[in-house]
């Protein structure tokens, strides 16, 4: 079955399944294959991880290590991997040639942004994908943008992208994470509820979008992991 229409009847028979339930079905479904969970373990991504790991705690999770995360976004990942028993976490990094050659200063992100983010998340995330047919992901339709209209499935390229928090608010994620107890991130208190690389993630105030804290001052919003990119070779390192 061509993807675009696999993606379209999974929309319309999981139009009313609440999130755990696409997530069962996604985890068990034949013709999408083999999925990964892939995670930033940012500010919302326990509520993900811990649906998951009531379902099943060998799941392939995928962290993105850009070498320029938070401190306590790494310890953050440890913790909650622990915390939940997830078994088989992949810890990605950058291609060391590619970040000699392209990034060698670390300083790439100051002059371009777009490449920066390719170098250390989208090439990476494309090579660890390579032996999946699908992934799931935390995107949500209320943080606005290119996700305003996201729907529980979608083709992308040779894969079946998943969604299952596709239709959730804020309120839905707040009342999840208190309602399981789950850790949260330590930076969401400081004023960052929005997480991601250190240079590009600056505190938020009261009045502003939850992710003006990202690239703040350009007219990025993504990273680019989400729409697909050219392959390059990365490094997985199965977490313990």
């Amino acid at each position: 079955m061509p993807l675009k229409e696999l993606a379209a009847r999974r929309n319309i028979l999981h139009r009313k399944s609440d999130a755990q339930t696409v997530l069962r079905h996604a985890l068990d479904d034949v013709q999408i294959g083999k999925i990964a969970l892939v995670s930033s373990f940012g500010a919302e991504s326990v509520v993900l991880l811990h649906m998951v790991a009531q379902i099943a705690k060998d799941t392939p999770v995928i962290f993105l290590d850009t070498e320029m995360l938070f401190p306590e976004t790494l310890t953050y990942q440890r913790e909650v991997a622990a915390a939940l028993g997830l078994s088989d976490v992949r810890v990605v990094t950058p291609n060391r040639n590619a970040v000699l050659t392209e990034d060698v200063d670390g300083l790439l992100h100051q002059a371009d942004t777009d490449a920066c983010c390719d170098l250390r998340k989208t090439r990476p995330l494309a090579d660890a994908l390579e032996c999946f047919d699908g992934w799931i992901r935390g995107r949500k339709q209320f943080q606005g943008g290119k996700r305003a209209d996201l729907p529980l499935f979608e083709k992308d390229g040779r894969k079946i992208k998943i969604n299952p928090l596709a239709n959730w608010t804020a309120q839905d994620l707040q009342a999840y994470i208190a309602k399981h107890d789950l850790p949260r991130h330590p930076l969401v208190a400081k004023g960052y509820p929005s997480v991601g690389c250190m240079p590009c993630t600056t505190r938020v105030s009261d009045h502003e979008d939850q992710r003006a804290g990202r690239w703040r001052g350009k007219d990025k919003t993504e990273c680019g992991i989400h729409f697909g990119s050219p392959q390059t070779a990365a490094s997985v390192v199965t977490a313990e």
